[in-house]
């Protein structure tokens, strides 16, 4: 009967040539021959390491050793089917339950003496590697040499050293790439989203790291790995290393990520491969951190939550049947949400979108703020103030008399002290004294302040910069314009109509502080204790307008 025999060859390293499949073949049919043996199969894997089973030529193998299609497995050696010893006796217990023996041409047929010795010089032999390399890595990164993939805004150099051969890891700024990088930190700070900023590169044509288009991650990256463009500090001519371990989970093959500790992690100035300041770095971290800092109530990144709303009231209109949030209803329509899902508001009729940030628009710039009433509002404000600050200045009074008997029971004491007084209790009654001017001073810091200066042409300044805010969102102003009229808005309020044809009732809520200090409410400056005690005077820190 002849005998049946499966050949296997395999190498690890993409460094390594394709013809090392063919040499591990070419010698292991050649013995064969000589034995006698007739090759049935021939299975290989390119470029695969041995510290996996995941290999497709490794399943093959296994798969035709299980349904009884070979007699013997020759390899070239051990290694080659498995570096790690738990696979090398998992391979070699497979192999004696399916009854084929196991031949390599360095150690000859494998025993259990083999697979203990063996495998485990093969484990030993990874680690030591693994070792050399990251001390290799450590020694050329230390000395400010690049490691890996060179980053977007840099480019390879190369050339011989000294001794003739290539130096490796040196890098220098592409001023192309580096413009486009400055470019992305900018446009972050000033409050871009990654998104947008990924869209304006490639329609703009500028091709991303490797040729591919640009990705919102490629530039955020991600908080936990500490990647993408944003979070790289070799932009500000730091580079860091070792931030990361690829490590194999021994149940799936596949490589997960761990985080090094601090300590572990080697990070070294590269002046000179600095490409934006200091300054510009700090607020891009800032924002980033702010993004990614979890909920309070709920382990996820609060970066949802921060997202710069796109239209002037996103967020801002709420049903006034039911008290549920209006939603997008198509492109330019917004809808009562639990009316949509027949939650039983009875608000169905949906609002164009553009027509109701116009009308908000016109309300804020000319139904707010009326003349009239801001007169009665400053009146009543000033009032108020002065009927609260008279009744703390009855209190400041008497603290102002109580801290003059005080110091003088203090001097008495001293001056007794002075003239040699030893009497028990002394030093007990001076404490006391003490504590209690203390408590005097710090109520008497407290005096109320007086009224604040209201403007006298609070309502025609809100008006006029009113107008201004509203004419530069139909100009497309941006970000900062939009976000300036939103702080106006507390809310919108649509209420169904009494009939059916019956248009909607719109109610705006504005919040007060914000209008004030638009309407230059406070010229002499913004002190918070005044903005708080206003607010706190007011029964609603709210204008509406229906």
């Amino acid at each position: 009967m002849r005998t049946r025999c499966a050949l296997y060859a395999r190498y690890s390293s993409d460094n390594q040539r394709e013809a090392s499949i063919e040499d591990q073949l070419r010698i292991c049919t050649a013995r064969a021959e000589r034995e006698g043996w007739t090759v049935v199969a021939a299975f290989s894997d390119a470029a695969n390491s041995g510290a996996t089973t995941l290999r497709p030529g490794y399943q093959d193998l296994l798969d035709a050793m299980r349904s009884g299609k070979i007699d013997i497995v020759l390899t070239e050696s051990l290694d080659r089917l498995s570096r790690d010893l738990e696979h090398v006796a998992a391979f070699h217990k497979q192999a004696q339950f399916s009854r084929v023996a196991i031949v390599t041409l360095s150690e000859g047929e494998i025993s259990d003496l083999h697979v203990g010795l063996i495998g485990t010089m093969g484990a030993l032999y990874l680690k030591d590697l693994a070792a050399k390399t990251h001390r290799g890595q450590e020694g050329r990164v230390r000395k400010g040499h690049g490691f890996g993939r060179v980053p977007y805004g840099y480019r390879l150099i190369r050339r011989l050293g000294a001794d003739g051969e290539p130096e490796r890891g040196l890098r220098e700024i592409d001023p192309v790439e580096a413009a486009t990088v400055r470019r992305m930190f900018e446009a972050y700070a000033e409050g871009r989203s990654p998104r947008a900023i990924a869209q304006a590169l490639n329609a703009g044509g500028t091709v991303g790291p490797a040729g591919t288009p640009w990705y919102d991650v490629t530039i955020r990256g991600r908080p936990g790995r500490e990647d993408g463009i944003l979070r790289n500090p070799i932009y500000v001519g730091r580079m860091r290393w070792n931030r990361h371990a690829r490590v194999r989970d021994p149940v799936s093959g596949q490589r997960v990520y761990r985080a090094h500790v601090a300590e572990d992690i080697v990070e070294v100035a590269v002046p000179e491969m600095r490409i934006i300041s200091d300054t510009l770095w700090c607020r891009v971290q800032e924002r980033l951190a702010a993004e990614a800092a979890p909920r309070r109530d709920r382990d996820i990144p609060v970066f949802w939550d921060r997202r710069r709303p796109r239209h002037l009231l996103s967020g801002k209109v709420v049903c006034g049947d039911c008290g549920g949030g209006f939603s997008a209803m198509g492109k330019d329509y917004l809808g009562c949400l639990p009316a949509r899902r027949g939650h039983g508001c009875r608000n169905t009729r949906w609002v164009r979108r553009p027509k109701l940030e116009a009308q908000v628009l016109e309300a804020l710039a000319t139904r707010l703020m009326q003349p009239h009433l801001v007169a009665a509002f400053c009146a009543a404000l000033v009032t108020e103030w002065n009927r609260l600050n008279a009744e703390a200045s009855a209190g400041t009074e008497a603290a102002k008399r109580d801290l003059q008997v005080v110091d003088r029971k203090l001097a008495n004491l001293v001056e007794a002290i002075a003239d040699g007084v030893r009497a028990s209790g002394v030093q007990r009654k001076l404490e006391e004294l003490e504590a209690r001017r203390k408590d005097l001073l710090a109520a008497l810091a407290e005096a109320p302040a007086a009224a604040p200066v209201l403007h006298l042409n609070l309502a025609q300044v809100y008006a006029d910069r009113g107008a201004t805010l509203r004419h530069a969102i139909d100009a497309g102003g941006g970000t900062e314009v939009l976000e300036a009229a939103r702080a106006l808005i507390d809310k919108v309020i649509v209420s169904p109509g009494e009939g059916p044809d019956d248009p909607p009732g719109i109610e705006l809520i504005g919040q007060l502080m914000a209008i004030l200090k638009a309407g230059g409410a406070f010229p002499v400056g913004d002190d918070a204790t005044v903005t708080h005690r206003v607010t706190a005077m007011t029964s609603s820190s709210k204008k509406r307008w229906v």
